[in-house]
């Protein structure tokens, strides 16, 4: 992964392994919420190109996305700011993103095992 992708992500494995209950932790959340901010991220790319405007803007839009699709995972936002400010080349930074999403998931789901640590994911859908 990029050194550019870590700080949303590491926000997201504090959520995950801190407050595994969280509606914000869930995986659909987590990995929804990544994809479609990155995915929204590159649309105001190209369509306003990389400024700090932008980056704002896709931000904005990633949190509305968010919670129109029910997918609230609030370090997302970082990742469509990063999007417009780095442009990273698509294929391979989404599926980078999608990668390390879902071995945030799958070090969740591992850390939920024993019987004195909380499950997680609490839901999946």
């Amino acid at each position: 992964m990029e050194a550019r992708t870590a700080p949303p992500l590491a926000a997201s494995a504090a959520l995950v392994h801190s407050t595994p209950r969280l509606p914000l932790a869930q995986p659909r959340s987590l990995i929804g919420g990544h994809l479609l901010s990155a995915i929204g991220g590159y649309l105001v790319l190209a369509t306003c190109g990389s400024s700090s405007w932008a980056a704002a803007l896709a931000g904005g839009l990633a949190l509305g996305t968010m919670m129109i699709t029910r997918t609230p995972h609030s370090p997302a936002a970082a990742t469509a700011v990063i999007v417009v400010l780095q442009s990273p080349a698509p294929l391979r930074f989404l599926a980078l993103l999608l990668t390390a999403t879902l071995l945030l998931v799958s070090a969740g789901i591992v850390a939920g095992l024993p019987r004195h640590a909380p499950r997680y994911p609490a839901y999946w859908w």
